[in-house]
């Protein structure tokens, strides 16, 4: 059974869906304040946190940087809808995915798995994917750039998984999406080009200059085989 940690001060909200998340299976622990969410965050008793953008005293995007400072535990925003800013800001700064609030606990409960889902190691038997500089251990769910350790979100991960083992072929964003997501791209959504952005800036240029993941006009993505 997996532990979710709920982190919002919307009591009623967080009852409803601390109840249906129940029914599915999770065990559920829930923080009304933003400096309790974060030490349950940090206590390594949960494997995915549900945290809300509007927290009283400290906003859930100072809680999610603080997170990510110290682990990559997935984290699934809850953003006001309309609010591309705290969602742009949230994945910029490692959130997985969003789900627009006021939301039906089946899209959370569904987002979740989805997650989950692409978290959990794959089997020890699966061999290293090496692109060039890059190398891929999907058993450990770790990744490294010409020897260096990347420190990737598990959506990161998954993108760069997904484009390596298509690598030199141009993939759609709402091919990545399925993929790094669990869910089709919507119109507007922008996650897959700022998870992409994020995982840019942690491999750094090549000696050219250029990135090793390129911006296929109108087509998608393609991570460079050299």
């Amino acid at each position: 059974m997996h532990n979710l940690l709920l982190i919002d001060d919307d009591i009623e909200l967080s009852d409803m869906l601390g109840d249906y998340l129940r029914h599915e299976g999770y065990a559920i622990t829930h923080a009304a304040s933003a400096e309790t969410g974060l030490q349950e965050a940090l206590s390594g008793r949960h494997a995915l946190v549900v945290l809300d953008v509007m927290l009283p005293g400290r906003s859930g995007i100072e809680v999610l940087s603080q997170i990510r400072q110290r682990t990559a535990l997935p984290v699934l925003m809850l953003t006001a809808r309309g609010d591309d800013m705290d969602r742009i800001v949230g994945l910029e700064l490692g959130a997985d995915d969003y789900v627009p609030k006021p939301c039906q606990p089946r899209e959370l409960a569904a987002r979740i798995r989805a997650i989950l889902r692409r978290t959990q190691p794959s089997t020890p038997q699966q061999e290293a994917l090496c692109v060039g500089a890059l190398t891929l251990r999907p058993a450990s769910r770790s990744a490294s750039w010409g020897g260096c350790p990347l420190e990737l979100t598990s959506t990161e991960f998954n993108l760069l998984e997904h484009l390596a083992r298509h690598a030199g072929q141009t993939v759609s964003k709402s091919v990545l999406s399925e993929a790094a997501l669990g869910r089709p791209l919507t119109r507007y959504d922008r996650s897959i080009d700022v998870h992409l952005s994020s995982i840019r800036a942690k491999i750094g240029p090549m000696p050219d200059g250029r990135s090793c993941i390129q911006t296929v006009f109108r087509q998608g993505y393609q991570l460079i085989p050299e």
